[in-house]
């Protein structure tokens, strides 16, 4: 799946934009994700992405970079053996698409906002 455009509050996705953050699977779309804390990223509001078992996680802190992911969240995900990539959302939808190209199970949780 690969990320056609972003702009801030908005995203394009296979042929079809977003306006509310979303979490990009190999095979799907989120666009139901919202964190607990909204501009604090816990490591329950990825439940869903880690079961998925991805090699790597790309996450979208926000147009500004204004969604914090607290030390506790990124040893947590570490910690499960996943290469944690956290960037400003658009550096994050450039990422995630150079990393597309490989082999790896790449997910992204992308903050479209702030």
């Amino acid at each position: 799946m690969r990320i056609e455009s972003y702009s801030f509050g908005r995203i394009a996705i296979g042929g079809r934009a977003y306006s509310s953050d979303v979490i990009i699977y190999p095979d799907r779309v989120d666009a139901a994700w919202w964190r607990k804390e909204g501009h604090c990223l816990e490591p329950g509001d990825l439940a869903e992405a880690l079961k998925a078992r991805p090699d790597v996680l790309v996450v979208g802190t926000g147009y500004f970079g204004m969604m914090a992911v607290p030390d506790h969240t990124l040893d947590q995900i570490r910690a499960a053996g996943i290469d944690l990539r956290v960037e400003r959302t658009g550096k994050a939808v450039d990422l995630f698409n150079t990393m597309q190209t490989g082999s790896l199970r790449v997910i992204a949780a992308l903050h479209l906002t702030c």
